[in-house]
């Protein structure tokens, strides 16, 4: 399972207003009003009594005249204007209107910087002015602001520059900046409003790989990890959220091992305590971006993880429930996890969550979770029987309202059950193989793969409880098992060689088992041969186009592993290539190989078929 990357959107940032400021900068004597001036505030006096747009016409003009006054009271009262303005009329504004703004933003006086501040950060969460602001030069203007000591510029400043970097086209040239260790040093500011803003920034940040690279780079891994305990909940959530970020790439990873080794006590001791709902969900979605490294599997569950995370999926929150289900679809991938997770009493509750078809992706954590553990070897399996597991999984399988993609977790469950000396005869009890059958209709190639891997691994079982049950459905429901070969192999060439080659594979096992009703029904059926010819055909074609070093060695591979199982948990049955030396021109080429291969070896077996048939006679 992979991980995934949290966004936020709009992020409620603290912010100072010019007329709350206490850095006011007093005189005590204001220069005279020059005509332009005095008619400029004449004509704002009564277009506010009015009530028109103060982003055009001649409010814009009275307000820019306002704005680039020497006069300190009227620049602070343009910037107070734009403000409140802003407060209530948000909207895409042209450059016309943003110009007197930015030089505000210049202006001598704390108190007019701040009003201008305040105004773009809340014209800012509109995208096309986040743009416009950085295109015209604002960036600058509010990283000088934000390097101030003064607390209020930091707010203000620091605010906007958040709202611009949730903008795509503005986190690079955010990046670019040099604005990363500014805004990392502000997320230790003892002021809350400023370390909340600073910390908003760095998140949104952290959405694509190589600005994440640049955090790490500017040292504020450490200062997340820090903030991860700290009393503001909004600043705590958009720490965890960038720490989960930063947790999707290995390199990011790798940092957080190798530089923060108290991480994961310090995620599990904040699951223990009363937290938001969001807060808990995006730390369990941190546990699981990390669990996707085998290092984090371990150390989580033996930090605790697990006693945390249980409460979690007994919850009534779905969003709880499923982040939970996900954190634990990577922990269960190391078989070292699968006692601890049984013990901890997760299990029964996994297989109750299978059958809910209105949580698809919360059905496809769980019966991942659970095929994870069952494709452990060396534990009893009985308690996955005594579960329930497999009603649950057959009413999941028989509801209408199933998504396809659960379908295909469902049928790669089995084809791991099937693998299970334990786990395969229920299966077959149960009555899974017309399931199965009809799987391979269903119009999705994986779930068509799977469910043909799972019929050929009960195949190779061998037993005669497994080739009645095959011979029972060898035509029904809905063409059965025989219509599903002849669909499959009969698929164009664009289509997926995968799945033609695991038909084939399931043909062979069938061509080779001890049942010669089996073996007479498919040596026999002229349409059936005639598909598998036709693959056979390939390997000749492909194999020209390979050097005759790696084509021998690929068709010895192929000799060699027939029958080998590879590992369950990845869902392959046949371990047909050793190594990337084997690989030819493409993918597409290496399968059609594979299935020209195996079909190459079916119709030998056709063949030693007909001549016993012949000799008989």
């Amino acid at each position: 399972m992979g991980s995934s990357l949290s966004s936020i959107c709009g992020i409620d940032c603290c912010k100072v207003s010019a007329k709350d400021d206490d850095c006011r900068e007093a005189q005590e004597y204001q220069p005279l009003l020059g005509d332009r001036e005095r008619h400029a505030v004449a004509a704002l006096v009564k277009l506010f009594e009015s009530k028109v747009s103060f982003y055009e016409g001649e409010a814009l003009k009275s307000l820019t005249v306002l704005a680039h006054s020497d006069v300190h009271h009227l620049q602070l009262s343009a910037a107070t204007a734009f403000n409140e303005i802003s407060e209530y009329d948000v909207r895409p504004i042209s450059p016309e209107a943003l110009e007197p703004m930015l030089y505000l933003l210049q202006s001598a006086y704390i108190d007019v910087q701040h009003g201008a501040s305040a105004a773009l950060g809340n014209l800012a969460s509109v995208v096309e002015n986040k743009r416009l602001i950085v295109k015209m030069g604002g960036l600058e203007l509010l990283i000088r602001q934000m390097l101030s000591p003064n607390t209020s510029a930091q707010i203000n400043s620091v605010g906007c520059i958040t709202n611009l970097a949730a903008d795509e086209e503005n986190k690079l040239a955010i990046a670019k900046s040099g604005a990363l260790v500014p805004l990392t040093r502000l997320a230790r500011s003892k002021d809350q409003r400023v370390q909340r803003n600073a910390t908003g920034a760095l998140l949104n940040m952290t959405h694509r790989p190589e600005l994440r690279l640049m955090l790490i780079e500017a040292g504020s891994v450490a200062v997340l990890v820090d903030l991860i305990a700290s009393v503001d909940e909004e600043t705590q959530y958009y720490a965890i959220t960038a720490l989960s970020n930063i947790a999707v790439d290995v390199g990011g990873r790798n940092v957080l091992w190798d530089s923060q080794p108290e991480l994961i006590d310090m995620l599990v001791k904040a699951l223990h305590r009363p937290l938001k709902i969001k807060i808990q969900s995006q730390i369990v979605l941190a546990l699981r971006n990390l669990a996707c490294d085998s290092r984090y599997q371990v150390q989580i569950v033996d930090s605790g993880g697990l006693d945390a995370l249980l409460p979690l999926l007994q919850s009534s929150y779905t969003i709880l429930i499923t982040s939970t289900c996900a954190c634990l679809r990577n922990l269960s991938i190391d078989s070292r996890n699968e006692t601890p997770i049984i013990c901890s009493g997760f299990l029964p509750e996994l297989v109750d969550l299978i059958p809910q078809a209105d949580e698809p992706d919360l059905q496809c954590h769980a019966i991942s979770t659970v095929r994870n553990m069952a494709a452990n070897s060396g534990q009893d399996k009985q308690v996955f029987i005594d579960s329930g597991l497999f009603d649950r999984v057959k009413i999941a399988l028989t509801d209408s309202r199933t998504h396809p993609k659960v379908l295909c977790e469902l049928a790669a469950a089995l084809s791991v059950f099937a693998l299970n000396d334990q786990l395969w005869r229920p299966i077959i009890e149960l009555g899974f193989c017309k399931l199965l059958v009809q799987l391979t209709r269903c119009r999705d190639l994986e779930a068509e793969y799977n469910a043909c891997l799972t019929l050929g691994t009960l195949a190779s079982k061998g037993t005669a409880e497994v080739y009645d049950e095959l011979v029972r459905l060898w035509r029904a429901p809905n063409g059965g098992i025989r219509g599903c070969l002849i669909k499959i192999m009969t698929l164009p060439e664009y289509a997926n060689t995968n799945v033609r080659s695991i038909a084939v594979w399931l043909t062979k096992t069938l061509l080779g088992c001890v049942r010669a009703d089996l073996v007479e029904r498919i040596a026999c059926d002229a349409q059936l041969v005639a598909a598998i010819e036709e693959i056979a055909k390939c390997k000749a074609v492909l194999s020209s186009s390979c050097s005759v070093a790696s084509s021998t060695r690929f068709f010895s591979v192929i000799d060699d592993t027939k029958g080998r199982q590879a590992d369950a948990a990845d869902g392959h049955i046949m371990a047909f290539i050793a190594n990337g030396e084997h690989a030819v021109a493409n993918g597409r080429d290496h399968e059609a190989l594979r299935a020209g291969a195996l079909a190459c070896q079916a119709m030998s077996l056709i063949d030693d078929f007909s001549s016993q048939q012949v000799a008989g006679k």
